[in-house]
């Protein structure tokens, strides 16, 4: 136990304190003011095998060497120039591989490690292994690879959604439980909902559950704005277009909102030993509005791709516009030019301009038939298509409402002089039709005050006081608000704890990661339990659906 609290006040402090530029220690201030510097390299730091070289796998790999203690030591992909890519920036550099740091798949990396483990074993010499094991893949991948690598025991995060279908999600859960849901982890495992875990966010529910800013929390609107744009990129063109492939946008895109609002009027404050407070009832409406034949401007005509399309000049969802004027011809070869044409960069530094609009306007002209089997058009995306003929079917515009009711605290519980947590509601907005993307906004209204928060700034109003407070967190680097960072850096300390530090992997996944797998089950099932209300156009009563399609499975 010494041990484990120098591991932690070393950690606390590293996060705490930061220094200027002629050495001197800037005072302390919490993480959510200053970006907290990386913490303390260990001698034997974490390594990690991602599996996925695709955009998600990218940004987790820079967020690893940017915000963690660890190390990119292999990848997994199928697709050779995305794994060389990724190999070249994150793990190899100009070298070339070597044994165990390059794998076309989770299963040849599965082979291989069965291998070296035996080889181990007889006493031979053998490359390291690695630590922990990131997934971000397809979504529909997530099942097949979790179960398959369960056996392995090595600590996993996953990408969210955990999986596009309750049941394999539960799958999931039994696999890394095999002994059942009350035995001990023997891994640490985390997921992608990164709201959790950017200093914005961090600093919200400080203010609201540990400071009580605005009182108890009466109500919460929260709109996710994908994007108009992002949102005929992913969810009209791209991956994640048709419920049938992949799951309902309100799972592939809105999940971690389900679960931010899970964590802010479920899970209890730090500090108090109490149980969430379960909703009661969840009911949504939604469906899909605008990106449909319907809604086709007649200019179109029977035309189906951008590129020969007679009202592509006027027509804002042009693909040329998106990606190319938008894109490539400002020098944009990332996200989501490189979606499109992976090799678009490398293309621009080495042949120029002119052939790297070639080949994007190449692939934007590609366009599926009447001859083409429903299966070969679904196997794949195409980024040239009219938004009006994507064959989409995914809600454009959804909202959710969850309510909680009045509970008693059991007896057991600390830490509070309440014994009674009061009802709540909820209501999420998912809505593609915005000019901000993913820049997610709330307003909160408690018995004491009300609340505001756009992503950058959260301004609390007092109701007593007649005053307004406005607090600007750090905007971090990276994805989701240095949520992508915080999310890295906070496992990956986890697995540092588990390995060099001697910590129980549950006390690890309580103090790092702060979220257990339960937790991920109980928010994603919210999704699915919401979906289910919609699709019925019903009230679904939580717990009596929690009990049929969940507790009883598990």
């Amino acid at each position: 136990m010494p041990a484990i609290k120098g591991f932690l006040s070393r950690t606390l402090k590293n996060i705490k304190d930061s220094a200027s530029n002629d050495g001197a220690i800037v005072p302390e201030q919490p993480m959510w003011e200053l970006p907290p510097p990386n913490p303390p390299k260990s001698k034997n730091p974490p390594r990690i095998l991602i599996v996925g070289a695709g955009s998600r796998g990218g940004a987790f790999g820079r967020a690893i060497y940017s915000s963690t203690n660890g190390c990119v030591a292999a990848v997994a992909e199928p697709i050779e120039f995305k794994r060389r890519a990724f190999g070249r920036k994150h793990i190899w550099g100009l070298g070339e591989p070597r044994e165990g740091e390059e794998f076309t798949g989770w299963k040849e990396f599965m082979e291989w490690e069965l291998r070296r483990r035996e080889r181990a074993r007889e006493g031979k010499d053998v490359p390291e292994g690695v630590d922990g094991v990131f997934v971000c893949t397809l979504d529909e991948l997530h099942a097949e690879i979790i179960t398959g690598l369960a056996p392995l025991n090595l600590h996993l995060l996953c990408e969210k959604p955990l999986a596009t279908r309750l049941q394999d999600c539960l799958r999931i859960y039994k696999s890394l439980r095999p002994e059942g849901p009350m035995s001990p982890p023997t891994t640490l495992f985390g997921i992608g909902h990164v709201l959790r875990y950017s200093p914005h966010n961090t600093l919200l529910r400080k203010l609201l559950l540990e400071d009580e800013a605005i009182g108890e929390i009466i109500s919460i609107e929260h709109t996710e704005p994908v994007g108009w744009w992002h949102f005929s990129h992913s969810y009209v063109r791209g991956n994640w277009r048709k419920e049938s492939t992949t799951a309902p946008s309100l799972l592939t895109k809105s999940c971690h909102d389900i679960d931010f609002v899970m964590w802010l009027l479920c899970s209890p404050p730090r500090g108090l030993d109490r149980p969430p407070h379960l909703p009661s009832k969840v009911t949504s409406t939604g469906s899909l509005y605008y990106f449909k034949p319907s809604r086709k401007p007649k200019l179109a005509g029977n035309a189906t791709n951008c590129l020969s399309c007679p009202a592509e000049k006027e027509c804002q969802y042009s693909a040329r516009k998106i990606y190319y004027d938008m894109g490539l011809k400002r020098g944009i070869t990332s996200w989501p030019v490189s979606v499109v044409e992976p090799e678009i960069e490398e293309c621009l530094s080495t042949e120029g301009i002119e052939a790297a609009e070639k080949r994007l306007m190449q692939h934007l002209g590609e366009d599926y038939t009447t001859e083409m089997s429903q299966a070969e058009i679904d196997s794949r995306s195409w980024y040239g298509r009219c938004v009006y003929e994507a064959g989409n079917d995914v809600c454009d515009d959804q909202s959710v409402t969850i309510t909680w009711e009045d509970e008693a605290l059991p007896k057991a519980s600390t830490g509070s002089d309440s014994t009674i947590r009061h009802a709540k509601t909820a209501v999420i907005h998912m809505v593609a039709f915005t000019d901000k993307i993913c820049e997610r906004r709330s307003r909160i209204y408690g018995t004491k005050g009300e609340l505001e928060t756009d992503s950058n700034t959260i301004k609390i109003y007092d109701f007593a006081s007649g005053e307004a407070k406005t607090h600007r967190p750090h905007l971090a680097a990276g994805g989701h608000g240095g949520g992508d960072g915080g999310l890295a850096r906070q496992f990956v300390l986890a697995i540092d704890a588990v390995k060099n530090h001697g910590m129980d992997v549950a006390e690890a996944q309580r103090t790092f990661v702060g979220c257990t797998l339960t937790d991920v089950i109980r928010s994603h099932a919210m999704v699915f339990a919401a979906e289910d209300a919609r699709k019925r156009g019903e009230v679904v009563d939580w717990a009596e659906w929690w009990d049929k399609e969940v507790k009883g499975l598990l």
